[in-house]
C-alpha cells in the first residue's frame, strides 16, 4: 500500500524548517519587545467555543470547521482560528484580574479549515496572531496594526498596503445591518442560497459573498461610514492620527466588513501588492471586538487582535525574491579511520557537544575522503581528523576547511581547546 499525505497539508523538510524558526523567531522578538506574552491553547476546543464566537453562520462554523464526538459523546473541534481559544482561557484563568493590564498576548500554531486548497493556503496552516485584552483606548488598535506592519517590514516585505475602515459600536452596527437588509431583501432572492440564509441573522456576511461579488447590489451597497454615529467617528479618527504619527500608510476602505460577529470599531488588512503575487491577496486580518469576553462568561473587557498565515507569508516572501539567510554550520565534523579512531570519536562527540558545541561524525563507514565531503555538505567550520597515526600520538588534526590550514592538538584536551578555538575565531 503506497501511503500519501493527505491533501490540503504539507511536509516541512529539514531544508526548509530554517525558514520557519527564522520567521517564528521574528514573531516572538517583535511580540517581546511591544510586550506581548506568549500563550499556548490546545489544538481542539469544544465545538460551542467556536460557534458562539465566531458565529453560527459564518462559512467557518458552517463549512470549514474539523469536528467529532469524543467517546463521551462531547462535540469537540479542531481550532480554526486563535482568537476565541485565547479569549477562552483568559476567561477561565481569570486573567482579567492579573495586574498587569491590558493582557497582551502573542500565539503561533497549527490551525484547521477544511477549505479548498491552493496556492499558499492549506487545511492545516499555521497562524501567528495577537490579543491586547481589557482597553477601550485607540492607542492600542494603532499599535496592533503597528506591530503586525512592522512584522512584515521587517521580515523585509515593500509591496504592501493596508486597508482600514471602522464597524462602529453597536449602535452604528445595528444601524448599518437595517439598511443593509432594507437594500438587499427587495432582490434578496438573486443572491445565492447562503446569502438568503444570512440576510436577517448577519448580513454584513453577504458582503464577502464570493459567489455574487459581482452582483450590481454589492457595488450599490450602503456604506458604514455613513452610518457611524459621533462617538465612533472620533474613535476611529483617533486611530487613524495615531496610525500618521506612525508614518504607517494606509488606505481606507468603507467595503472591509469583516463579517465575524464579534467584530466592533477598527477592523483592518494587510495586503501583498506585488504583480504575480496571485487572486488572493490578503496576508493579514484583524480588529477589535467588543462582548467577545461576555460571551464566555467573563467581565465587559474589550479586544483587539490580529492573525495572520506563516505560509501566506512565505509565499510573499518568495513573490518579492526575498531569501531569508537560514544556512546551518557545524562547529566540527569528526573524520576518523581505523577501529581505534571510530570508537574514541564517539567519547570526544559527547565532550563536544557537552560544552555546547556543534558537532557530528560519520555513521555511515565511508573512506576518509568521503567523510571530508560529509563536513564540507553539513557546512562544517572544521574537520577533526584521527588517524591510526593520531591514536598512536594521542592528538587530534584539526583542519580549517575553508583555508586548509592544519594543527595538531593533544586528545587530553581537545575538546577544551577547540572550545576557545571556536571562540576566538581562530
Amino acid at each position: 500500500m503506497k501511503v500519501q499525505i493527505p491533501r490540503g497539508v504539507q511536509d516541512i523538510l529539514p531544508e526548509q524548517a530554517g525558514l520557519w524558526r527564522a520567521i517564528e523567531s521574528k514573531a516572538a522578538d517583535i511580540c517581546e519587545r511591544y510586550g506581548y506574552e506568549e500563550i499556548r491553547t490546545p489544538i481542539f476546543e469544544y465545538a460551542e467555543v467556536f460557534s458562539r464566537s465566531v458565529g453560527d453562520t459564518t462559512d467557518i462554523v458552517q463549512k470549514e470547521m474539523y469536528t467529532f464526538q469524543d467517546k463521551g459523546g462531547r462535540l469537540l473541534s479542531l481550532r480554526p482560528e486563535g482568537t476565541a481559544p485565547v479569549v477562552r482561557a483568559y476567561v477561565e484563568n481569570k486573567r482579567f484580574g492579573h495586574p498587569v493590564q491590558p493582557a497582551k498576548f502573542y500565539y503561533i500554531g497549527p490551525m484547521f479549515r477544511y477549505e479548498r486548497p491552493q496556492a499558499g493556503r492549506y487545511r492545516q496552516f499555521v497562524q501567528f496572531g495577537v490579543e491586547a485584552l481589557g482597553s477601550d483606548d485607540p492607542a492600542i488598535d494603532a499599535e496592533v496594526i503597528s506591530l503586525a506592519y512592522r512584522f512584515y517590514v521587517e521580515m523585509g516585505l515593500k509591496n504592501l498596503q493596508l486597508s482600514i475602515n471602522s464597524l462602529g459600536d453597536k449602535e452604528s452596527r445595528k444601524a448599518y445591518k437595517e439598511a443593509l437588509i432594507a437594500h438587499f431583501k427587495p432582490r434578496i432572492g438573486e443572491f445565492c442560497e447562503d446569502c438568503q440564509n444570512r440576510l436577517e441573522k448577519n448580513p454584513l456576511r453577504i458582503l464577502d459573498c464570493k459567489v455574487d461579488r459581482d452582483h450590481p447590489l454589492m457595488k450599490e451597497s450602503p456604506v458604514i461610514l455613513d452610518y457611524l454615529n459621533g462617538e465612533s467617528k472620533e474613535f476611529f479618527d483617533k486611530v487613524l492620527r495615531y496610525l500618521d504619527q506612525l508614518q504607517i500608510p494606509y488606505t481606507i476602505d468603507p467595503h472591509l466588513v469583516r463579517g465575524l460577529d464579534y467584530y466592533h470599531h477598527t477592523t483592518f488588512e494587510i495586503m501583498s501588492t506585488k504583480e504575480g503575487f496571485g487572486a488572493i491577496t490578503s496576508l493579514c486580518g484583524g480588529g477589535r471586538y467588543n462582548g467577545l469576553v461576555e460571551e464566555f462568561g467573563g467581565p465587559s473587557v474589550p479586544g483587539i487582535g490580529f492573525a495572520l498565515s506563516i505560509e501566506r507569508l512565505i509565499a510573499s516572501l518568495e513573490a518579492e525574491g526575498i531569501r531569508i539567510p537560514t544556512e546551518k554550520q557545524t562547529d566540527v565534523f569528526i573524520v576518523t579511520q581505523g577501529e581505534a579512531a571510530k570508537d574514541y570519536s564517539v567519547l570526544l562527540l559527547q565532550q563536544l557537544r557537552s560544552l555546547g558545541l556543534k558537532a557530528d561524525r560519520d555513521y555511515m563507514d565511508r573512506k576518509m575522503k568521503a567523510q571530508l565531503k560529509a563536513a564540507d555538505r553539513l557546512n562544517s567550520k572544521y574537520a577533526a581528523i584521527i588517524g591510526d597515526s593520531e591514536m598512536e600520538r594521542q592528538v587530534v588534526l584539526l583542519r580549517k576547511m575553508d583555508t586548509g590550514e592544519q594543527r595538531e592538538i593533544p586528545m587530553s584536551r581537545f575538546a577544551e581547546e577547540f572550545q576557545r578555538v571556536v571562540g576566538g575565531g581562530a
